[in-house]
């Protein structure tokens, strides 16, 4: 999707071949709209089709181009959330309409200096919507559909901006449709069956990133994690004939390498419960236990064209959990890469393991803090549903600073408990640690089980298994894979090289 930008009043709406108007509550009723709209509006309005809600999207029935798109504002005062949502409607219904191009007419209210949101906001909010709405899942079909999708977006500006104004508007333009293109690439790795995305391809997918970005990157393959000693990894994928790798991206943004991050994801491509059987119904969308790996690789797609001043090394350790003879079992002892072991208690409670292993490869990159992102727990549905992802950590601090990111980013996250009594569920009478507690607190004690191999460094851990990967279409996010979580690490890397200051090891 290309975006083109203008506050020139002279561009005509007719470059598309779908406009988008923006109409707030108080316009429904004639205020501010000239003469021709405000009485087809009027009409709308009478008839009960069109009242400017907010959200609310109304495509009018005529036949010449371009057809036009009624967005309702509601009272006009609409946040980036808000903002955002109703682009990503507007983008569903160029789609239906079958338009390449599109033009947006933004209200002089909506951004700048009068303004309810600072220019480069309102200019992230639109392209970000405009983006995620034009997400389709890709299809495996004999027969093809010719529409491509949106190809090109004018967004058209009601009056002359200043020239800071205006670059203000295209660097939230610039931003808003490379966090939007970071969330499709983390929906369509998501989604890709698991015939398709096995260890080895995902580690294919990462190196094409790192490539076309020119960053340093590593893959691990099976003999080379034996030699390092990461027995976790190497047993959850004993038991498939696509061997585990561990995947690593580095993203340098400033002149040292200090005061680095490190993303961590899940990257089981897809999961049986090995030994531990997972019942049939709905194993087929565990494909989409990767999500976690899918949204740290994103994030680095989307690093790599913004640039921001901040170190950021990712990890991924990727494997397929299955049912065979030499599979690793309930009850087995392995010793993981930190040198602490493990009784599996319970196959199906793989990812933790393999994120042990990572967060202790992520301390040799001297990182000074860690994000881990898992489809963990189907407790955490329990708790939260599709709603919003959980989170634990060893760091309040560092939490609030992601829930400050969230908030920016509309994806939800709810801190779960991690009381003493949590951690002691963890204890095995022959090991370090056991890998399962029972079913009680679940998504806490499997977070903190993750917590152990962070060793005292501020970390968080996202649970989104309730969240990456929806039954239905809502809101934004389309059925399927969502990429969530892509947007609020984002938004918490971007903020950390706006303020580097404020995270350094003296901090």
């Amino acid at each position: 999707m290309i975006f083109e930008w203008s506050s020139d009043a002279s561009v005509a709406m007719a470059r598309g071949e779908a406009a988008c108007l923006m109409i707030s509550e108080a316009q429904v009723q004639g205020e501010g709209l000239p003469a021709d709209w405000a009485a087809r509006v009027r009409l709308l309005s009478a008839a009960g089709l069109f009242s400017g809600k907010l959200g609310q999207v109304y495509i009018l029935p005529v036949m010449e181009q371009p057809v036009v798109i009624l967005a309702g504002c509601g009272k006009g005062q609409m946040g980036m959330h808000e903002l955002r949502q109703l682009m990503a409607q507007t983008a569903k219904a160029a789609y239906r309409l079958k338009a390449a191009a599109l033009v947006v007419q933004i209200p002089v209210a909506l951004g700048g200096r009068a303004g309810a949101l600072k220019a480069e906001k309102a200019g992230q909010a639109i392209a970000e919507g405009l983006v995620l709405g034009s997400y389709h899942r890709r299809q495996y079909k004999l027969e093809q559909a010719a529409y491509p999708g949106i190809d090109t977006v004018l967004l058209r500006m009601e009056g002359k901006s200043e020239a800071a104004e205006e670059e203000a508007w295209r660097q939230g333009i610039k931003r808003g449709q490379a966090f939007g293109e970071a969330v499709n690439l983390a929906r369509d790795l998501t989604n890709r069956p698991g015939n398709l995305l096995t260890p080895s391809g995902l580690a294919v997918a990462a190196i094409e990133i790192a490539e076309r970005h020119g960053l340093p990157a590593e893959v691990l393959d099976e003999r080379e994690l034996a030699f390092k000693g990461m027995g976790g990894l190497l047993a959850v994928g004993s038991g498939s004939v696509n061997p585990p790798r561990m995947i690593v991206i580095r993203y340098q943004g400033t002149n040292q390498w200090e005061n680095a991050v490190g993303i961590v994801g899940k990257g089981v491509t897809f999961d049986t419960g090995g030994i531990s059987l997972k019942r049939a119904p709905g194993m087929e969308s565990m494909h989409s236990d990767m999500a976690g790996a899918a949204a740290v690789l994103a994030v680095m797609d989307a690093l790599g064209h913004l640039r921001p001043k901040v170190n950021v090394i990712m990890l991924i350790p990727a494997a397929e959990n299955m049912p065979a003879a030499n599979a690793f079992k309930p009850g087995d002892i392995i010793t993981t890469l930190s040198g602490r072991t493990i009784e599996i208690i319970n196959t199906d409670a793989e990812g933790r393991i393999i994120l042990g292993d990572a967060l202790t490869y992520a301390r040799e990159w001297e990182v000074q803090r860690i994000i881990d992102v898992a489809t963990l727990t189907g407790a955490v549905v329990s708790i939260l549903g599709d709603v919003a992802t959980g989170a634990v950590t060893n760091d309040q601090a560092f939490l609030e600073e992601l829930l400050a990111a969230s908030r920016l980013s509309g994806e939800q996250i709810w801190p779960l408990p991690v009381y003493p009594e949590f951690r002691e569920m963890l204890t095995s009478e022959v090991a370090d640690l056991r890998n399962a507690a029972g079913r009680y607190g679940a998504a806490s004690t499997a977070g903190l089980f993750i917590g152990e191999f962070a060793e005292g460094l501020p970390w968080v851990h996202l649970d989104i298994a309730g969240t990456a990967f929806l039954s239905a279409e809502r809101g934004m996010n389309p059925k399927g894979a969502t990429g969530v979580m892509v947007r609020t690490l984002l938004e918490y890397l971007l903020s950390a090289a706006a303020e580097p200051d404020r995270r350094s090891p003296e901090g």
